[in-house]
């Protein structure tokens, strides 16, 4: 049955048969092919735990995009979050989640579901979270969902449900939230036993085939329910006859209804009374009927969707957000995806109590400049994503607005006065926008503004366009711009700045005091620009008491080598925390000068990836005692030394994959007794010494995946290891890849070299080889007959009617005969074999036909190898037709026999047979003596 790592001990230095031994390489290797199968110990073999097992409560294992085709068996028994999305499961039987009494939640979305076993969660009886959506289940069943009374959010979205059991969701007694969007479902009795649940506050049925939603086939007393969403249904009517919603606030119809003639009958008012957000894009409804929805909910309204309306003319948009805005209690009005074009003062005219309005993406080129001068109260100004060239006018003089959204115009100028009186504007968007200069005075009435993000425009230079008001701004995004250079004092006035985006510019070079009057700023991305060494220096960075994340990736700053720096680049951050200068373009970072990180005495996370480095100086990290974080990875370092991190007795977490390392031995001695993580992926590591993670005593998170480890007596205490410990996890341990390219050459070498002696043996030396063969099955025995005669078939009637009498009648010799004495029903090999080692002598009557015939030449084939084998006269040949030598020559064996030995010739027709047949006789008297020694036919003429 194979052996059981559980039972595997290592052996003592001094100590241990070698059958212990043997047992546990054996064991090891058994691992190595994938063959073992623990039951215990902290690694899966397709999934990742995210927490430590000494807070089980809370462990949440990653099984997701493993192209799982069944649920893994190796799950920790007190998971409480376990992820299987992304997989091919397509069945979960009855006994997949046994023993998972602590599982919360569980998502299985995005598989192939079609099938499962009634009782198969049954057993998860605290899971509050299912997620089944993106599967294709087709039907629930009765006991699908017994024993989960603690489940409170269940998705089955995008499946292919048509029909639901009518006690498939009764123990559901906690549910609250209910996804069924995108199914088969048609007949709203289906859904019934879901509202009847009494705790049920979230109901999303959308993209379904319902044709009618009627309140009486739901319930008839009141239920829960606080979010119906019946969007994208191909609805004809919507009618509710009784108060069955008194708690619904949430009404989401859009898409709904066909050709426009959707039906709405609220019998009462009152029946919708505290619907406070209400979707209606898209809905196939006449203006008139669009209108009794909004009358419905007059009383309590509050945010209104308005987008992409059906055969939506300017007119009827204007009509509809008319009634709308009559609606007392409604703030928020969105008409996305509408086709408005120019906005007229008239058009909003009505809607005096918005607080926000929404007119992204509806064509806008132009506004009038007293759009919203009835707004008294806007808060929130959204006009992005339309095509307007400049700040319109209309958005000046609103002093209660807080959020302005421009993005994604085609503004191309800002003017002085775009912004005049925006006093309370806190959130300013223009990002995607082609603005190529910026003046000083544009901003300088936004006394409030906290959020400024200017990205992705063409803006070359600041111009001083943050030297004048923005007192009070907080975090101002200028990526994805032009910017060549930063100067001196340009955010000089920004005191209150705490975040700069400045990534993906064009900048090359920065002044002296480029960021000076920043005294709070805490971030700081300068990546990916065109930054060189020679900007990183101490007189750039300096006047920035509080920053704490700084990034400078992605740039060309590189050094010769790692000499010190004078001054060092950074002596002003002491309260950096995070720095982040992974991946220099070109030959990248190349060297670390020694003291780079000089004054980060606050520095927590070191980020220095993908920089080309072949090794840093021992005293590299000797100014950051409190470094927590490290990620080297991606370089050349073949090896480091453990001093490099003596000064880092705090270091937590360690990323060092593709650093082309062979031994983490630099570990041992590195003092590193609070590491947790570590991650050394794809480097060159072939083993792992036993020394090295006991070095490293904090560690829960171990990474190895991608090394060419191989397998070895030496390495089998990890099998041991993974399986015991309990503290650290193996990510990956299933999965792990063996280095056998030698194994392979060596096979590979031996199995082509096998190949060509078998081949040269069979074509060569194939009669010998079954020789071989035989005589090893041959059972030793006295010999039965005094000759076996070797003949061919066409010379048989001599044999029976002149040697046969002589040998036998006349001499009185027992001789073997093909047809009579070999054992019907044996192969013919074997009775060829019996035949000559059963006899004394082989005469082999030679004649033309002999040598062509094939199983003659084998005969005396195996008759020379007795021959040469046993050194013993035993082989007669007698010649009853004269053979040339020449045509001897393509019978190398038979040639080579005449030559050496003497033979007998039947005489003439005429001549007297006396001499032969004595000459024969003598022949069969001789002993079994040497061949070469016997002189009894030495008078017999030679050919």
């Amino acid at each position: 049955d194979g052996l059981e790592i559980e039972a595997i001990t290592m052996p003592g230095k001094q100590s241990g048969s070698a059958f212990s031994q043997l047992r546990l390489f054996l064991s090891f290797l058994m691992y190595c092919w994938g063959l073992a199968d623990p039951a215990c110990g902290y690694f899966l073999k397709n999934c990742t735990i995210r927490c430590n097992l000494s807070d089980p409560s809370n462990m949440k294992v990653l099984c997701y995009n493993r192209t799982l085709e069944v649920i893994p068996l190796d799950i920790p028994l007190k998971v409480s979050n376990l992820d299987l999305a992304m997989n091919k499961i397509s069945k979960i039987e009855k006994l997949d989640f046994t023993d998972l009494s602590n599982l919360k939640i569980l998502n299985m979305s995005i598989n192939q579901i079609s099938q499962v076993d009634d009782g198969a969660l049954g057993h998860l009886d605290a899971l509050q979270e299912l997620g089944l959506a993106h599967n294709r289940l087709t039907t629930l069943s009765d006991h699908l969902f017994q024993d989960l009374a603690n489940l409170s959010l269940l998705h089955l979205d995008n499946n292919l449900i048509a029909t639901i059991s009518s006690s498939s969701f009764q123990p559901l007694s906690s549910l609250k939230t209910v996804n069924l969007t995108n199914n088969n479902l048609y007949n709203m009795k289906e859904v019934q036993p879901i509202v009847q649940l009494p705790h049920l506050q979230e109901l999303y049925i959308g993209s379904n085939r319902f044709t009618s939603f009627q309140s009486q086939e739901i319930s008839n007393t009141s239920i829960e329910l606080r979010l119906l969403d019946l969007s994208r249904n191909p609805l004809e009517i919507f009618r509710v006859t009784a108060d069955v919603f008194p708690y619904l606030e949430v009404l989401d119809i859009a898409y709904c209804g066909q050709h426009g003639c959707m039906e709405w009958d609220v019998l009462n008012r009152s029946f919708l009374s505290n619907v406070n957000r209400l979707n209606l894009s898209g809905i196939e409804m006449s203006f008139e009927r669009m209108g009794m929805v909004l009358q419905t909910v007059n009383s309590s309204l509050v945010h209104l969707r308005l987008h992409d309306l059906v055969n939506g003319s300017r007119l009827k948009i204007k009509g509809l957000t008319d009634i709308a805005c009559q609606i007392p209690t409604l703030s928020v009005l969105r008409l996305e995806y509408n086709n408005i074009g120019n906005l007229s003062e008239e058009f909003l005219q009505s809607c005096k109590h918005m607080t926000e309005v929404d007119i992204s993406n509806t064509g806008l080129t132009q506004l009038s400049e007293f759009s919203f001068r009835s707004i008294e109260q806007i808060s929130a100004l959204k006009l992005g994503h339309n095509r307007l060239s400049s700040v319109p006018k209309a958005t000046r003089n609103l002093p209660t607005l807080k959020i302005l959204d421009l993005s994604f115009n085609i503004i191309h100028k800002l003017g002085c006065s775009d912004f005049s009186n925006l006093t309370g504007l806190t959130q300013l968007f223009l990002f995607h926008n082609q603005i190529p200069n910026l003046q000083g005075c544009v901003f300088q009435d936004l006394k409030e503004l906290r959020i400024l993000k200017l990205g992705s425009n063409k803006i070359l230079t600041l111009n001083d366009a943050f030297m004048n008001g923005l007192h009070k701004l907080d975090t101002l995004n200028l990526a994805g711009k032009k910017l060549s250079s930063i100067r001196k004092g340009e955010f000089k006035s920004l005191t209150s700045l705490k975040n700069v985006l400045l990534f993906d510019n064009q900048i090359a070079s920065m002044e002296d005091g480029a960021f000076e009057g920043l005294v709070n700023l805490t971030e700081l991305q300068l990546d990916s620009n065109k930054i060189t060494q020679i900007d990183i220096r101490n007189t750039v960075l300096m006047g920035l008491p509080h920053l704490i994340t700084l990034d400078i990736s992605c740039n060309y700053i590189t050094y010769v080598n790692d000499d010190k720096l004078d001054p060092p680049p950074f002596s002003h951050l002491t309260s950096l925390e995070n720095l982040r200068i992974f991946s220099q373009r070109h030959k990248g970072l190349s060297h670390l000068p020694i003291n780079f990180l000089e004054g980060l005495k606050s520095l927590l996370s070191f980020q220095a990836g993908s920089l080309n480095i072949k090794d840093l100086h021992p005293d590299t990290f000797i100014h950051t005692p409190r470094l927590w974080f490290l990620d080297i990875s991606k370089n050349e370092f073949t090896a480091l030394t453990p001093k490099l991190f003596h000064p880092t007795p705090r270091l937590n977490r360690l990323y060092l994959p593709k650093a082309r390392l062979q031994s983490l031995d630099f570990l041992i001695e590195a003092n590193l007794s609070r590491v947790t993580f570590l991650q050394v992926r794809k480097n060159d590591i072939t083993a792992v010494n036993e020394t090295v993670l006991q070095s490293l005593p904090a560690l829960t998170y171990l990474d190895m995946q991608d090394n060419p480890f191989t397998c070895g007596c030496s390495d089998a205490w990890f099998v041991q290891w993974m399986e015991s410990d309990n503290q650290t996890q193996i990510v990956g341990a299933g999965e792990f890849t063996l280095d056998l390219g030698l194994y392979y050459y060596i096979s590979t070498t031996c199995l082509v070299l096998l190949t060509l002696v078998a081949s040269f043996a069979y074509h060569f030396l194939k009669w010998e080889v079954i020789y071989g063969y035989y005589l090893f099955l041959l059972t030793p025995h006295g010999c039965q007959y005094d000759a076996f005669i070797s003949y061919n078939a066409h010379d048989e009637p001599w044999v029976l009617r002149e040697l046969l009498p002589e040998l036998e009648g006349e001499q009185g010799w027992k001789l073997c005969l093909h047809h009579r004495d070999f054992q019907p029903g044996k192969p013919i090999i074997d009775n060829i074999m019996d035949g000559i080692y059963g006899s004394r002598k082989t005469i082999c009557v030679i004649s033309h036909r002999y040598l062509e015939s094939e199983w003659c030449s084998r005969e005396i084939q195996v008759a020379s190898f007795r021959l040469f084998d046993e050194q013993k006269d035993v082989l007669i040949l007698v010649f009853l037709e004269e053979i040339p030598t020449h045509q001897l020559s393509p019978y190398h064996r038979m040639r080579k026999l005449v030559k050496k030995r003497t033979y007998l010739s039947w005489p003439r027709a005429g001549e007297q047979t006396g001499v032969f047949w004595q000459q024969l006789r003598l022949a069969l008297e001789t002993k079994d003596g040497s061949a070469e020694e016997n002189p009894i036919l030495s008078g017999v003429q030679a050919l």
